[in-house]
């Protein structure tokens, strides 16, 4: 069966980034020009997805809008002759879009099972907004054409350093049947260091078969007391294959300040507007705090004298 349907939990409250998120959705915070959660849709395009669901939560309806149709800006771009600008307005608009909104936010595997009528019984992908991927081949593509093979739930696991493995749901690999795709044996959420089977971590995208929702219906609260998806697919595991495949693209992590400015920055290196002025901002700023280090040092090794 094809995949052609994505799921986009925006339903968290972006805790991360107060002030800023308080009256406004953390999605569509811009990376340059671009809300987080259009790169996000557009990866679900260029990946064969038709039809994305968003589940959202309070203060979210910017989302809405933002992807809808704004005849009043459209008119006055085209009777303006700004026709580069109302090509970026229209990309927005042309999507098949759903929204649901999860009024209680109960956790990541909760957020999932409100897809359930709009799924159905198909394969669908998920796709969580703090991640942007980048690769030749769309990640969530990638996952689709193992599905294609296997016919089986397939995540998304990346490498992470040892020490980072309580941030993240991580794998217990089992055999390697292609390169990089795993056979799992089992998932843990948020390992302790000590206690992590492997540095292999989820990332942010998961292709699931329909069977999920019957776990998720029935799934005891985890980590946080919130309904972890992590836990529902280690469940999923023991009556159906799963596996991981392992990205080894670029992953943009911009779900903290630091993570949302890195990437800020290497999409600006390359977007035509601000790169050059940004190139060379980068160089001159260099080259003040290289001066700067400079006499910190020489005062130091004055005071050492």
């Amino acid at each position: 069966m094809k995949v052609k349907k994505a799921v986009i939990p925006a339903a968290g409250l972006g805790t991360r980034f107060l002030p800023a998120t308080k009256a406004m959705a953390k999605e569509m915070l811009p990376i340059v020009d671009k809300p987080t959660i259009q790169f996000i849709v557009e990866e679900a395009l260029k990946s064969g997805i038709e039809d994305i669901l968003i589940v959202t939560g309070k203060a979210k309806r910017p989302i809405e809008d933002h992807f809808d149709s704004n005849v009043e800006l459209e008119t006055n771009l085209r009777e303006k002759g700004k026709t580069e600008l109302l090509k970026l307005v229209e990309e927005t608009t042309d999507v098949n879009l759903h929204f649901i909104r999860q009024s209680h936010p109960k956790g990541l595997g909760h957020a999932v099972l409100q897809a359930r009528a709009f799924v159905g019984n198909e394969p669908f992908v998920v796709m969580l907004g703090d991640d942007l991927m980048e690769d030749t081949i769309p990640l969530t593509k990638q996952l689709i054409n193992d599905y294609e093979r296997t016919h089986a739930s397939t995540l998304a696991v990346m490498r992470v350093p040892h020490e980072d493995t309580s941030k993240y749901g991580i794998i217990n690999p089992g055999e390697e049947v292609e390169k990089g795709l795993f056979n799992v044996k089992n998932f843990v959420e948020k390992p302790k260091p000590e206690e992590a089977p492997s540095d292999l971590a989820i990332i942010g995208r998961y292709l699931l078969t329909p069977e999920i929702f019957d776990v998720l219906e029935n799934q005891e609260p985890g980590a946080g007391n919130e309904i972890q998806l992590t836990d529902a697919i280690d469940t999923l595991n023991k009556t159906q294959r799963v596996f991981a495949q392992e990205f080894t693209g670029k992953r943009y992590d911009v779900g903290d300040k630091f993570g949302f400015m890195k990437t800020s920055i290497e999409y600006g290196l390359t977007h035509p507007e601000v790169k050059e002025n940004l190139k060379q901002y980068i160089i001159d700023l260099g080259a003040e705090l290289a001066g700067e280090q400079k006499k910190v040092e020489k005062t130091a090794k004055k005071e050492e004298e």
